[in-house]
């Protein structure tokens, strides 16, 4: 693996210590000259500040941040950025029968290459962890990997690659992860049904299961082949309820009874006012309510978007100590509004930051839209101060995971960004408010549990992320040359020449 120590090497050897020019050391804010000692786990096992750097130290120039955690991705619907904008009239209803289109393409094989392209694009912009929303199970039939004529035919039930066999996509995307060195936590994805009392659509029988059991079953198979194949460090299951709309009530309830205390839970929650007047028309609760009705609103629940809440959502989720996941940048590209960042804060829950749909890949812009949406949203300035937005990009996400915290402090995870100062867009910025002026662009490095993983945009393992999405965008381009196509596309890629 790339990503150092992410692998869980036993007995490995320490990484090099890390001298950073300038360092962001929390309460203490930018501090210069900080040389970090990584232990052999990847951990930080000393530090120490106003101190030259020594022979054999990795130079870190710039300012140093914790890394970003992504707390909320769909790998695959990075295939629609910038397809989706010829002005036709338009909304998150229309934009979704394009995601379908995409994903009756995705192959254990495509998938992998995809992800692996999409990962890598997120470790040089500096992510060095990510909370993966994976609903994509089946064959797009609806029959599962590992049974029926493909794996009859291989005279095994599992072929020798892995493609075929039992979680076939959810072990391609571990696979992607583990070569990419980005730390995932895989939310393998309940998803029953359409919509309130509807069954399943076409394009949803790759995304379903039979039943809350079936899932929970499923999903304890999963958790077990992955704890078997991957190091905790690398590669970890958590759960998801894709929305209220596609798990009925009995189901959410079943769920919160039978999940382990320690698995992290995600949802997509109050996205569009359609699903809570739905949610409303067939339960006389909000979505909101609904979870709490039913168990699943605990201090585990990340809430993916909440952008459409009532006064009393706010409560019952802040009440909870649940985190929001806002994903400013997707939130804008698909009109889904404004969700009330601030509002939720001041509640008592957490926010944690995600890239969603991949419109854009930078920690830095959603840190900085998440802001600019409450300015918009409130007529004033400023909202959130510098350590909160680090903070939701970077700690919020890793609650979120049910990951350990990282940056640079003693036994914290030592995967850590720099930042250049100097840059046309940050020359001149405060050091504490880089935030508020930096962009992925301005990454210079990224240490992955205290190994370097990227170096001005290429990925120290896998090369330039970009050569990799035109190679696999376009195959998937290829593929679906041949197939009805939605909304703007005129390929499902984006590779440019």
């Amino acid at each position: 693996m790339s990503g150092g120590r992410a692998d869980g090497t036993a007995g490995a050897p320490a990484p090099a210590p890390l001298w950073c020019a300038a360092a962001w050391l929390g309460d203490r804010g930018v501090v210069e000259g900080v040389r970090v000692v990584p232990a052999g786990d990847g951990t930080v096992a000393s530090l120490e500040a106003g101190v030259p750097a020594e022979a054999g130290d990795t130079v870190l120039p710039g300012v140093v941040f914790p890394a970003a955690a992504n707390a909320h991705s769909h790998a695959f619907h990075r295939v629609l950025r910038g397809r989706t904008h010829n002005g036709a009239p338009g909304s998150f209803w229309t934009w979704r029968e394009s995601m379908y289109a995409a994903a009756r393409q995705l192959t254990p094989e495509l998938y992998e290459e995809l992800a692996t392209a999409v990962f890598a694009e997120m470790v040089v912009t500096g992510w060095s962890s990510v909370a993966e929303f994976h609903y994509v199970h089946h064959r797009p039939d609806g029959s599962p990997y590992g049974a029926g004529p493909a794996a009859a035919g291989s005279g095994t039930a599992e072929s020798a690659d892995g493609t075929d066999g039992p979680h076939a996509m959810e072990l391609a995307l571990a696979r992607a992860a583990v070569r990419a060195g980005i730390r995932l936590t895989l939310l393998d994805t309940c998803y029953l049904g359409a919509g309130f009392g509807a069954p399943p659509g076409p394009d949803q029988r790759r995304f379903t299961d039979p039943s809350a059991g079936d899932w929970l079953r499923r999903f304890a198979s999963l958790r077990k082949t992955v704890a078997d194949r991957f190091p905790v460090s690398a590669v970890t299951v958590g759960a998801a309820v894709h929305s209220v709309r596609a798990v009925p009530p009995g189901a959410l309830a079943e769920i919160a009874r039978a999940l382990p205390p320690e698995v992290p839970v995600h949802i997509h929650l109050s996205e569009q006012p359609a699903e809570n007047e739905a949610c409303l028309a067939a339960t006389g609760l909000t979505p909101t309510g609904l979870l709490a009705s039913t168990g699943l609103l605990t201090s585990r629940l990340s809430a993916a978007h909440a952008t459409h809440l009532t006064a009393a959502d706010i409560d019952l989720l802040g009440g909870a100590g649940a985190t929001v996941v806002m994903c400013p940048t997707t939130e804008a590209d698909l009109a889904d509004g404004i969700g009330p960042a601030g509002d939720l804060q001041r509640a008592g829950a957490r926010i944690a930051l995600g890239t969603d749909q991949h419109a854009v890949i930078d920690p830095w812009i959603e840190m900085r839209a998440l802001e600019h949406g409450e300015r918009l949203a409130t007529g004033g300035r400023p909202q959130f101060t510098p350590a909160q937005l680090l903070t939701a990009g970077t700690a919020g996400g890793l609650r979120a995971q049910g990951r350990p915290p990282a940056g640079l402090e003693p036994g914290a995870v030592c995967d850590v960004m720099a930042v250049d100062p100097r840059s046309v867009r940050t020359v001149g910025s405060d050091p504490e408010q880089l935030m508020y002026s930096a962009t992925a662009q301005d990454v210079t490095d990224v240490v992955i549990g205290g190994v370097p993983a990227a170096h001005r945009g290429r990925h120290l393992g896998l090369g330039d992320p970009a050569e990799l999405l035109v190679a696999v965008l376009g195959k998937m381009d290829g593929a679906g040359s041949g197939a009805s196509r939605s909304d703007s596309h005129t390929n499902l890629g984006a590779a440019a020449p």
